[in-house]
Parts: structure tokens; sequence; C-alpha cells
């Protein structure tokens, strides 16, 4: 008899044990981070990046320094010994530049984009970010206390509270709810209890 002529259950039972024959291996299912839906049930989503509002870390830093300077030109507090003013503040300014630097650079080899509002594609525990989950955030305030010193100016001083709370009560919990969403609960407190 032809194989066209079998029966159906005959010929499934043959295509079994047809030698030679090779089956596609059985492939299994990818449940979310959230675990399966039920039916009804709605899955959270992560949001698409992590900063895409109005409040963004670089432009909070830069609307900082510039109020800051236009009150040092207007009123000009002075705080800091005149003598002390170089050296202090310019190594300041080259600790937050070498911290900046080198986060960048752990980002990029990682293959992860730098702004925050594109999506993270990998969770970066490497270099700085060992120590702390917001190495670049650390090195503005940095680059910003240097400056005030620097330029021996307490208005710098007086914007660089206000940035540093912004960015500490509304940007960092936004991030950090976007990487917990997005990686996983067990990923991000790993990362927290190193830094």
């Amino acid at each position: 008899l032809c194989h066209e002529t079998l029966p159906e259950s005959a010929r499934q039972h043959s295509a079994k044990k047809t030698p030679g024959t090779r089956h596609p291996p059985a492939t299994k299912a990818i449940v979310p981070p959230h675990g399966p839906a039920t039916p009804g049930a709605m899955v959270p989503r992560a949001p698409r990046v992590a900063n895409s509002g109005v409040v963004r870390p670089p432009l909070v830093v830069l609307v900082s320094l510039l109020a800051g300077a236009v009150l040092t030109v207007a009123w000009p507090l002075p705080f800091f010994p005149g003598a002390l003013r170089p050296p202090v503040g310019s190594l300041l300014v080259a600790m937050a530049t070498a911290l900046f630097s080198y986060s960048i650079r752990q980002l990029r080899m990682s293959g992860t984009p730098v702004p925050g509002n594109k999506p993270t594609t990998v969770f970066v525990r490497t270099g700085p970010y060992r120590f702390s989950r917001n190495p670049i955030y650390l090195a503005f305030f940095v680059l910003h206390l240097g400056l005030a010193i620097w330029v021996n100016s307490l208005w710098l001083v007086a914007t660089l509270i206000p940035t540093v709370a912004i960015i500490a009560i509304v940007v960092v919990p936004r991030e950090e709810r976007y990487l917990t969403e997005r990686f996983g609960v067990n990923a991000f407190d790993k990362a927290a209890s190193i830094g």
C-alpha cells in the first residue's frame, strides 16, 4: 500500500517510527516577568523609557547653574576662603568630570543608551555602578559644588539644594520603578544592596 492510502492514525504512527526522520524540538512558553496572565487580568507593562517627562536631570542641573550664576552677578555672596577656592574648586570639578566620563564609558561598553529618554537595554553593575546606582547624578552634584567654590558663590550652593531634592524625590524614584518593572525586583535588589 502507498503511504497516502493509510488511515490518518497509521500515517502518524508511521511518521513517528520512520528512521532518520527529524522532528522539531518542543518549544517552551515564555512567561512574562509578572507571571502568566489569568483570563480578564491586565499585566502591567514597564514604561518605555525612564525619563520621558519634562523633569530631566541635565535640564534641572543646567537651570540651577544658570539661576545661581544670574543671582551671583546681581547680588554676589562669597562664602569660601579666597586662597582655597582654586585648588578645592578645581579638584572637585576634576573629580566630577572623571566620574561622569567613567560612568558614561561603562554604559556605552555595556551597550545601553546613556540618555534617560531612550530605553535601557542592560542593567549595568560594573565600574562606579557597583557602589552607586546613580554615579552620573553624583557627578552633577560634585560639579555644581566645585563650581560654586571655584567662583565663590553662595547662590550656587543655594541652588544646588533644590537640584538635589528634585532629582532625589522625583527623578530617582521614577527610574527605580522603571528598572524594577523592566528587569525584575530581584536584579534591582542586588544592585541596591551594593550601591
